[in-house]
């Protein structure tokens, strides 16, 4: 998706949610400050460095954090050869990949997730995309230069070293990223976009599950409407197993 397409997408995204632009900015140049002085990778580094350990694969899998996440892990170690597959994790879901002995490639992430298990797994070898927006200033200036391998991602115009590729969610983000990274075929595994949350996505809940508040659905509507863009506008194999 282009930033001109991505721009009404954004502008609906604001108004709908009343998140503030200028807040979204702010936070985007605080990232940006912080990877140039720290380091960053730019989308070439990022192709380079990751798809040549899979011999230049175009088969991806994405892993959200849904209630169906580890039950499609199981289907995944069962079924599918992994080491022919880029793995890109949203957030949370790194803690249950975790859990079943699998380290993505690489985690797409506004730093909302078990910040021990996002380093555990970047200790590891995953590549970071870490996405600055409005509500999240104060952990991107705790935590980003904790993690190495490091590319950054805005919602809003993208400045300096930062890059917007599409997406709103975590989710989605690393649906788009895939795609940029040149994506043939792509599995969700995970991705239920219903109104249930996970432990995965929301650590602080009671339980493996709970119901998810007006504004988790509300974004999770906009994760698949973007998943519907993309099957009506990408050239790319969509397999959602929560459809199998």
């Amino acid at each position: 998706m282009d930033i001109n397409e991505w721009e009404e997408w954004y502008v609906e995204i604001l108004e709908d949610f009343g998140f503030s632009r200028d807040d979204d900015e702010k936070t985007a140049d605080l990232l940006d400050e912080i990877l140039e002085d720290h380091g960053c990778l730019t989308i070439d580094d990022l192709y380079d460095e990751v798809m040549l350990k899979k011999g230049y694969s175009e088969k991806f899998i994405v892993f959200g954090a849904g209630p169906s996440l580890k039950k499609h892990i199981a289907t995944l170690k069962s079924d599918y050869d992994l080491s022919k597959y880029i793995i890109i994790s949203a957030d949370g879901a790194t803690t249950a990949l975790l859990e079943e002995d699998i380290i993505p490639d690489i985690i797409a992430t506004d730093l909302d997730g078990k910040v021990s298990d996002l380093l555990t797994a970047n200790a590891q070898g995953s590549y970071f995309v870490i996405h600055g927006h409005g509500n999240n200033e104060e952990n991107i200036d705790l935590w980003t230069t904790s993690f190495n391998k490091v590319l950054g991602t805005t919602q809003s115009v993208p400045v300096g070293n930062l890059y917007n590729f599409g997406g709103f969610t975590d989710g989605d983000r690393a649906m788009f990223l895939a795609i940029e990274l040149g994506a043939r075929e792509m599995v969700l595994a995970g991705m239920d976009f219903g109104t249930v949350v996970t432990k995965y996505s929301r650590p602080d809940i009671d339980g493996e599950t709970g119901p998810a508040d007006e504004i988790k659905t509300k974004k999770l509507i906009y994760a698949e409407r973007l998943l519907n863009w993309i099957l009506d506008n990408e050239d790319v194999e969509v397999i959602n197993l929560v459809d199998n």
